[in-house]
């Protein structure tokens, strides 16, 4: 087995970076890992954007497919609790107050897993993610923070398996859980927590370099970035400053049209409906935002005890205004038209109202996430079209359909062939 030494990461006790395996092209990816294993066919059974079966990998993992009749699984995917959520005592260096880090720590101090794969910062670019394997608590305090880009997580599964871990717990975002699910029977362990983090909009580290150069003279001083659900990107720095951008005062025209790729664009899985439990934002109301989705993921919350406050989330406003406005400029930047923006004497007023009046927490969330349904719809009937009656599952066409957007022929599966 061919890997690196601990040093090449940060020196911390049995935090251990092996080195993957050269990445296959593929069409669509995000280099979740899988294609750096000694099979790289896996890729055809197990990636989000080749031919994905929610439903069969939702009964898989929660022992049922989302319910209609709880509004919020149609949405959400399954789930049993959500809560709005915050460690009592907030983490140096974590994004929001640390429950992701903990729980895997306190999966480590309590010896239910043996090890846990995660991102910890690359040792020549703070900002990039660099996969290891932590295998001591005090590891995980490494892989605080946030991380933009992508990294071949799951190419550590086999390293983990051979170095005879039987049960170990990922940290991962969407398409990275996806494959380890499909992936999970003939993985070998004895037990797998999956531990998700909701994810809309990847990019490579180095466009995120170029986005922070519009964000600050002097880029290398930001620390710390955060797309916030009051609608501003926080922003901290070297110093220990800090700085609030409404959405709508970001620079975000002066960004490539390729800036996010068609993978991004066209994910159907903003929240992560496949891992035991589900750790963001969007509808924390500024906490953060918990769904327990599976018995495992009851007992990995429980594991904080007392060190985390819990509370329903609220919701307020209403989504159908800014979704409806969202599909109008995909619309039109999915057609190679330019988006309309609004005037600039108006973009300082508006992002003032909105935190007081748009969608805020679980309404805020319904509105990402059917955002991302329309997107989803529009970037791949331009440019991918063939793909889409396979990668746009039934309830994905059900979000969008209020708004209009409705399956054209041969877009969309049959009946019979769902039930295939």
């Amino acid at each position: 087995m061919n890997s690196e030494h601990p040093a090449t990461v940060p020196a911390v006790p049995l935090l251990w970076a092996p080195r993957p395996a050269p990445a296959v092209p593929r069409a669509l990816c995000t280099d979740c890992g899988v294609s750096r294993m000694a099979d790289p066919g896996l890729c055809s059974r197990a990636c989000q954007f080749i031919a994905p079966d929610y439903a069969a990998l939702e009964r898989q993992v929660h022992g049922r497919e989302r319910d209609p009749a709880r509004a919020e699984e149609r949405f959400f995917g399954p789930y049993r609790r959500m809560l709005r959520a915050a460690m009592k005592a907030p983490r140096a260096g974590a994004q929001w107050t640390g429950i992701t880090t903990r729980i895997a720590e306190r999966l480590l101090e309590t010896g239910a897993v043996e090890a846990v794969l995660a991102m910890a910062p690359d040792p020549d670019d703070h900002w990039r993610p660099k996969p290891v394997l932590v295998t001591a608590a005090v590891g995980m305090s490494h892989c605080r923070g946030m991380r933009m880009g992508y990294a071949p997580l799951l190419s550590l599964l086999e390293p983990a398996r051979e170095h005879g871990y039987k049960r170990i717990a990922v940290v991962g975002i969407p398409c990275q859980v996806h494959a380890l699910r499909a992936l999970e029977r003939e993985l070998g362990f004895e037990r797998i927590d999956v531990i998700g983090i909701p994810c809309s909009d990847n990019t490579t580290t180095e466009n995120f370099h170029e986005f922070l150069g519009l964000l600050a003279d002097d880029p290398t001083t930001i620390t710390y970035l955060e797309f916030c659900a009051d609608y501003h990107v926080e922003l901290r720095y070297k110093n220990g400053s800090k700085r609030r951008i409404p959405f709508l005062l970001l620079p975000l025209s002066k960004l490539p049209t390729d800036f996010f790729p068609l993978t991004c664009r066209s994910c159907v899985d903003y929240t992560n409906t496949l891992a035991d439990i589900t750790v963001g934002y969007m509808g924390g109301e500024g906490e953060q935002w918990v769904l327990t989705r599976t018995a495992r993921g009851e007992e990995l919350l429980e594991l904080l005890g007392d060190e985390v406050k819990l509370a329903e989330p609220g919701s307020a406003g209403k989504r159908e205004g800014p979704v409806r406005g969202f599909l109008k400029n995909v619309e039109r930047a999915a057609g190679g038209l330019p988006v309309r923006g609004m005037p600039d004497w108006l973009r300082p007023l508006v992002g003032w109202l909105m935190p007081k009046v748009g969608p805020r927490g679980i309404e805020f969330a319904r509105a990402r996430v059917e955002m991302k349904a329309v997107e989803s719809v529009l970037h791949l009937r331009r440019e991918q079209p063939k793909r889409m009656k396979h990668m746009i599952p039934a309830h994905v066409w059900s979000l969008v359909e209020p708004y209009g957007l409705t399956a054209r022929d041969g877009e969309r599966k049959s009946a019979a062939e769902n039930r295939a």
